[in-house]
């Protein structure tokens, strides 16, 4: 019983460790043009959330150019960041976080 309460204990603090790197990243790069629940210059987290997987969120961040099409957008003004495989990742995770549970 007490190891599976430090097992949770432990993958429920990795978790919440990814979540403060995901919103750090995006501090860094995204804010400017993304905030979390209302729109900026770019749609919000939530609204995005909403309708992206992990692996459309990636993509998209790592060439919005060749992706904007397939999203169906006439544009795409989103400049292309030289982000890790791991920050595009947690920046993902983080904006998933945003998603509003039906």
């Amino acid at each position: 019983m007490k190891t599976t309460i430090l097992l949770l204990l432990l993958f429920y603090t990795l978790l919440q460790a990814q979540m403060l790197e995901g919103k750090k990243v995006f501090e860094t790069y995204c804010w400017g043009c993304h905030h979390q629940s209302a729109v900026a210059f770019g749609p919000s987290f939530t609204q995005i959330a909403s309708k992206r997987t992990q692996e459309e969120i990636e993509a998209y961040i790592l060439d919005p150019k060749a992706m904007y099409k397939a999203f169906g957008h006439k544009r795409s003004v989103m400049p292309k960041l030289n982000l890790s495989d791991n920050e595009r990742a947690m920046i993902a995770h983080y904006i998933l976080s945003f998603k509003k549970e039906r």
